[in-house]
């Protein structure tokens, strides 16, 4: 039998306050309260605040997350001293530059950037790990500010913004007659596909698979593309891997809300444990509708809007190479529809089953990945500590079953778990983030496994009133190339 193993992995955060304006959240409240503007971008972050800020580094790989514990809270007034805007797998982008990436990732003429702004962005582009031959000829020369102008204010477009209020462009509507390919739409979808090419890029770049020898592409991202006959029916992850340079991929998007990477890179490891394909590449944008979604609790508290940035991540896949962390496929569980939707039922057919089937129990599992939302988002807003909450309800699964004594309760989510250090971005914090952490402290031999616990939340599609869930299990290589 071929085994799937996790060849590689990228986290990358494009820091984009200038766009925080046309999250879902704040457009809708800008629209009732002009005046909120004002005080939304007198609480944007800068750059440097994003790339010092403990969870960012966290994410991108540069700190593990137990470090997050010996940092004083709030983590916004601890910055870290010389941090990095690389890791090595992934990074933390300028809007300024993304602004190039978008454009770059523009197939219909949709970004128009002011010319003098796009000669400082190509400048910069240049000199990108990242940037490959006739990327940079891709973004042209740029429109000159009446044209800009023109298109504002015949409402053909929406300005965009450097420096939280200076106008350096807009992105135009699609079709004047299709809610589905308005302006604002539209720049949700285009900031998803530029976010996921500069991590599908990363992971290509940093770990021994070439863009050529991907056979196949899953999209696990939450945006719909399409127009007014098939919204939602669009292809992400193919318009992504062709400006990978995948050129012998084809591909396909997988929808489950917060749930859909997990149920991705399960999808993805059948595939090639099935002998279908090689090497699969799982990939996932940024979701521009939650920028500021909770911008509420940070004015409220006087901290910075943290919901400022898009994560994104690439995940890659593939046969068994005798080193990397090996995907259990023999331990995948799955919230069926028979589940319910209470915490126990949950934790049963995502943790317990699939660990039974293969002899385990909770407390033989290093480390779990739930929902890792950084706190100081959710909790301003009185959402509490997601981690903490899964963590607990985890470990009172294990004393419900005699595993552990109801005391070590608070000691399970230190010795099994972590803080959360994760964008809300629903898809991208849903256990997936741990996952550049695990593959590398599996190899280092620091774990010897994890099991990433994700949910989703079907319920707000007002389709059914059922949840999501699913889990996998990585484990150590033992070095066989196949089993």
């Amino acid at each position: 039998m071929i085994t799937p193993v996790i060849k590689g992995t990228s986290s990358v955060i494009i820091h984009i306050p200038s766009l925080v304006r046309h999250g879902s959240k704040p457009e809708r409240e800008i629209r009732k309260d002009p005046l909120l503007l004002e005080k939304i971008i007198d609480s944007l972050r800068s750059y440097e605040d994003a790339v010092s800020y403990p969870p960012n580094q966290t994410f991108i790989g540069n700190m593990r997350p137990d470090s997050l514990r010996e940092i004083p809270r709030p983590w916004v007034q601890s910055p870290i001293q010389n941090a990095g805007r690389f890791s090595t797998n992934g990074e933390i982008m300028p809007e300024d530059e993304f602004y190039g990436w978008l454009k770059l990732s523009d197939e219909y003429n949709l970004v128009m950037l002011e010319e003098c702004f796009l000669a400082k962005v190509k400048e910069k582009m240049a000199g990108h790990p990242l940037i490959e031959d006739g990327d940079l000829q891709r973004l042209g020369k740029g429109a000159n500010r009446a044209e800009i102008e023109e298109a504002i204010a015949a409402c053909k477009g929406i300005p965009l913004h450097v420096n939280k209020t200076e106008v350096i462009g807009c992105f135009l509507t699609g079709h004047e007659e299709d809610d589905n390919l308005t302006a604002e739409i539209l720049l949700e979808n285009l900031c998803n596909k530029a976010s996921g090419l500069v991590a599908m890029r990363h992971a290509l770049k940093s770990f021994d698979v070439s863009p050529e020898q991907i056979e196949y592409v899953i999209g696990c991202d939450e945006e719909a593309v399409g127009d007014r006959y098939q919204r939602g029916g669009g292809n992400m992850a193919k318009s992504i891997a062709e400006l990978a340079g995948c050129v012998n991929a084809s591909g396909s998007d997988l929808k489950s809300f917060c749930c859909a990477p997990t149920h991705a890179v399960v999808v993805a490891a059948s595939l090639v444990q099935s002998g279908l394909y090689d090497e699969v590449l799982v990939v996932g944008g940024g979701c521009l509708a939650k920028l500021g979604m909770k911008l509420a609790g940070h004015l409220k508290h006087d901290m910075p809007i943290l919901e400022d940035q898009l994560g994104a991540i690439a995940i890659l896949i593939g046969k068994d190479d005798g080193k990397s962390p090996v995907i259990r496929l023999d331990a995948v569980g799955k919230h069926n529809i028979s589940a319910g939707s209470s915490a126990q039922n949950i934790y049963q057919t995502l943790v317990v089953n699939p660990l039974e089937g293969i002899g385990k129990k909770i407390l033989d599992i290093d480390k779990y990945s739930v929902e890792m939302h950084n706190p100081e988002v959710t909790e301003p807003n009185g959402n509490g500590d997601v981690p903490k909450t899964n963590y607990r309800t985890l470990a009172s699964i294990a004393v419900i079953r005699g595993e552990m004594d109801k005391a070590k309760i608070p000691e399970f989510e230190i010795s099994y778990g972590m803080p959360g250090f994760s964008p809300t971005q629903g898809h991208i914090a849903a256990a997936i983030p741990f996952l550049v952490h695990a593959r590398e402290m599996i190899m280092n031999g620091e774990i010897n496994n994890t099991m990433f616990i994700a949910k989703g939340s079907l319920f707000l599609g007002k389709m059914t009133k059922l949840s999501d869930g699913m889990s996998f299990l990585i484990e150590k290589n033992t070095g066989g190339l196949e089993r």
